[in-house]
């Protein structure tokens, strides 16, 4: 475990948020680690990202798809944020910046995630495991980017990837059960890569052993084709009763044609705000 020593935050608001930053990394073009057709950014794209971190002021944001930590460090800098990331060897690897004001404690990386064979040539991503805060209103936070390709199924699709993602959700249900049998509040972040209709089995596996708020339940997010969201805010345990109503935002590049080609993210951060005890 590591701890970043810092006094608990005050009673308040807090905001939550994910955002997948799509294949944030330095490698050249042509990388093997890489598809074809990803470049790396380049500094009016990063200055551009930068602005909206700026505007999204989080005070915990998961991220996705970062393969560099010197470039989220960028976008969250200190002393504002301090980063955390996961250990594993993936590209796109999920981390999280943490208003620097805020007592930290790591958990072990939840590298059952990788559901895929030891001797596989790819591996899928761990989750980033943290608990935020001290005493009654700390959060056990896990921060997850789980297999893409099966957004929508029914439980009887036998598509490879809904398989593997089936098996990757079986391994959150067991972190949440845990956390719930402790009496933790808690929150799963990320991109699930999943729709989660009100009647998704995936969604019903999740809340098998106690109730679950869905920031996103509902809703139909704005950013791209309008279409429902795969980026989640989950909240568990006491947690529940802290989501503010009506406080989910997302946050859209509103100046993306005055950015010409600025290359900023094929996802839109998604934030909502929690009221602590």
């Amino acid at each position: 475990m590591i701890w970043v020593a810092c006094p608990a935050w005050a009673a308040g608001s807090l905001k939550l948020a994910t955002w997948n930053l799509e294949w944030l990394t330095t490698r050249a073009q042509g990388d093997p680690a890489l598809p074809p057709d990803v470049t790396p950014r380049t500094p009016t794209d990063m200055a551009r990202l930068a602005h909206y971190a700026s505007r999204l002021a989080p005070d915990i944001v998961a991220l996705e798809e970062v393969d560099d930590p010197a470039l989220a460090a960028r976008l969250f800098p200190t002393p504002a944020y301090h980063l955390f990331i996961t250990g594993d060897s993936v590209v796109q690897r999920v981390a999280v910046a943490v208003r620097a004001d805020l007592s930290v404690v790591r958990h072990p990386d939840v590298t059952a995630l990788d559901v895929y064979a030891a001797d596989a040539p790819r591996h899928l991503r761990a989750g980033l495991d943290l608990t935020i805060g001290t005493g009654a209103d700390s959060l056990r936070v896990l921060v997850v980017h789980l297999k893409a390709g099966c957004r929508d199924s029914s439980p009887t699709d036998r598509r490879p990837a809904c398989n593997t993602l089936q098996r990757q959700v079986a391994v959150v249900q067991d972190w949440i059960m845990e956390r719930q049998d402790e009496g933790e509040a808690f929150a799963v972040l990320g991109d699930f890569n999943r729709l989660f209709a009100p009647d998704d089995p995936m969604l019903h596996a999740l809340g098998e052993n106690g109730p679950l708020t869905l920031a996103t339940a509902g809703h139909a997010s704005p950013c791209g084709a309008g279409t429902y969201f795969i980026d989640h805010l989950i909240m568990g345990g006491a947690a529940r009763d802290w989501v503010q109503p009506g406080s989910l935002r997302v946050m859209l590049y509103r100046d993306r044609a005055q950015d010409g080609s600025a290359h900023l993210s094929d996802h839109c951060p998604v934030s909502v705000r929690l009221s602590l005890p």
